[in-house]
């Protein structure tokens, strides 16, 4: 094909979790005959195996794809996007080297909080976007609610909304019509200067650190010497190419196009999304304008569970921050567990995708600590520190006041289940400031909420008193003064750092016991009893005791004194209570995970 810009289009897709994005891409393939029949199967973006197994998107995943209309070759260029609240900073990288967006929303659920929330970034990014309405096959199906949901809450036009099936392949031609008068090609530059985007990499063992590029202006080929302009450092290229979903190496990548660049990086660290390159030669005055810095929302600890693996850790980090830049790393000691990371993430769906990732993808034996937020912790002698570890927690006697992050969230919902969400709000701590009427069916809460009650199992909780109608997405708000305590678990007298927790006060108490009542369960029995407990500074809140493995000692005395059985009792207490002095009680590896879901 011929390069003309004027027949180029870059797009990607919007939507809820669960609308059905990933089978219209999988359709948009085989129409455009991308991908023949016999290499197609469900999914086919989705190809890391959490992926599949989950059914959710988490990795944006470009693709090119070529469409004759009117007797022109167009090249589309397509990024896959996920739809979880977690993954949002991948959306928004993806959202910056398109110019147009398909919002897909599902017939019968209609707008959900998470497209909502979608929508507006790709506003604020200044895209054009085509409503789609997908699953018009279903019986629930009501494509006219969903149109009047899309002109009411989102403000779009919706006569122009597209009907389509993504199972049956009905209106995926009109999809690709549409996007390809709807969607404007891309602003070429006319410049000899290279600028290009980074907006994703990946690390191959083989070929090093693979970065993926949108051209702005100019032109990269291989052979020719580039720039990083963050870190300043020079490479040759060894390999420019586009995805067919595959990688199949070209000739050179031109402005507007989308595609992927090999020059032999082997530092993963070097590669930053976000950065501009530009040739050596003629190198670019100023680089483009990178994307915000996203800040995580939820801290935890990962450690190796044996310390010799503290640098494979270590360096799957590295290649796993090349495509996860929302994830942050820095090194952290702890008495129990040893050498470890204190990593941030955007939620707890995120902090399990990387706990599986790690273990599965680098073949790490991990514990993780209980997940917690940033605090702002005045002291008594007016420094503020910001505290996201409890090990990290000062002396209450010195603390001024602590402030907790608060978030404004979206929940949609049917009208039927607005008492369930009431009550589920008021249990979170929440504010309801205020309820809009959508329709006849569906209702538009905001909230404010703590953010360290709604990281756990807020959306488990949400999805089950609503029987799965409802969603949610939130976004940072503001710091509020609250009552937090550090609330400490110990096993056989000894603190448990894992283990301890930030907590407001009103739930220290409930989340205590839960966490002893679930210890009891997942720790082995001992050779001695084993106490456990939750406590605040020295008061004691909780306690399991884990009963001891008991011998009997008196089997092999048949009739006799009685004062034989209590000599062998006393001498069984006496090296019970030595055991117990000296005894080490081992924390199985699941016990970790296990608390992490515990909800009070």
């Amino acid at each position: 094909m011929s390069y003309n810009p004027k027949n180029i289009r870059n797009f990607s897709i919007i939507a809820h979790i669960d609308h059905g994005k990933s089978t219209i891409s999988d359709r948009l393939l085989e129409q455009t005959q991308t991908v023949s029949q016999r290499e197609m199967q469900e999914q086919l973006l989705d190809d890391m195996e959490l992926e599949r197994e989950r059914g959710i998107t988490i990795k944006a995943h470009p693709v090119t794809m070529h469409y004759s209309l009117e007797g022109e070759m167009y090249q589309i260029n397509f990024i896959d996007t996920p739809g979880h609240v977690d993954f949002s900073y991948e959306v928004s990288r993806s959202l910056s080297a398109c110019e147009g967006a398909l919002l897909v929303v599902d017939a019968a659920q209609g707008v959900q909080a998470q497209t909502l929330a979608n929508v507006h970034m790709a506003v604020e990014k200044d895209l054009e976007i085509l409503p789609v309405i997908n699953k018009i096959d279903l019986p629930a199906a009501d494509p006219e609610m969903v149109k009047s949901q899309i002109k009411e809450i989102i403000g779009l036009d919706p006569s122009q909304a597209i009907l389509c099936s993504a199972k049956t392949g009905v209106g995926i031609d009109q999809i690709l019509e549409e996007l390809i008068y709807a969607f404007p090609p891309p602003k070429v530059i006319e410049s000899d200067e290279l600028k290009a985007l980074v907006f994703d990499s990946h690390y191959d063992a083989y070929r090093g650190a693979m970065a993926y590029v949108r051209i702005i202006s100019g032109e990269i080929k291989k052979g020719m010497q580039i720039r990083f302009m963050a870190t300043g450092k020079n490479y040759d290229v060894g390999e420019v190419g586009i995805f067919t979903p595959n990688e199949t190496p070209i000739a050179q990548l031109r402005a507007g196009e989308v595609g992927y660049l090999v020059a032999n990086i082997k530092d993963a660290t070097e590669v930053k999304i976000g950065d501009t390159i530009t040739g050596s030669a003629r190198p670019a005055k100023e680089p483009l304008a990178g994307f915000q810095e996203i800040n995580p929302v939820v801290y935890a600890g990962i450690f190796p569970v044996d310390t010799s693996d503290f640098e494979a850790l270590q360096d799957s980090f590295k290649k796993l921050r090349l495509n996860d830049s929302a994830l942050s790393v820095d090194g952290e000691n702890s008495v129990v567990l040893g050498t470890g990371f204190r990593c941030g993430f955007l939620g707890l769906l995120h902090l399990e995708i990387v706990f599986e990732r790690l273990r599965r993808e680098f073949n790490l034996d991990i514990i993780t600590t209980a997940p917690s937020v940033q605090y702002q912790v005045h002291l008594s002698s007016g420094k503020m520190v910001i505290i996201d570890n409890p090990a990290h927690f000062p002396d209450p006697a010195s603390i001024n006041m602590i402030e907790e992050p608060w978030v404004v969230s979206h929940i949609m919902a049917p009208s039927d289940y607005l008492g369930a969400i009431m009550s589920l709000g008021n249990e979170k701590r929440g504010d309801c400031v205020n309820t809009e009427t959508i329709d006849s069916r569906n209702l538009l809460l905001t909230f404010h909420f703590p953010l360290n009650e709604i990281i756990t199992d807020f959306n488990d909780k949400l999805k089950s008193v609503t029987q799965g109608y409802a969603s949610f997405d939130y976004e940072p708000y503001e710091y509020r003064r609250g009552d937090i305590i550090k609330l400490e678990v110990r096993v056989n007298e000894e603190p448990i750092d894992a283990f301890s927790t930030l907590v407001h006060r009103s739930k220290a108490e409930s989340k205590g016991r839960a966490i002893c009542a679930k210890l009891k369960e997942v720790i082995p029995r001992q050779q001695f009893k084993v106490p456990i407990q939750a406590a605040i500074g020295g008061k004691i809140i909780a306690r399991e005791t884990l009963s001891a493995l008991a011998k009997n000692v008196t089997a092999k005395c048949y009739g006799g004194d009685i004062t034989r059985k209590r000599k062998l009792w006393e001498k069984q207490k006496k090296g019970k209570a030595k055991m117990k002095e000296f005894g080490k009680v081992s924390i199985p590896q699941t016990a970790f995970i296990d608390v992490l879901k515990t909800s009070e």
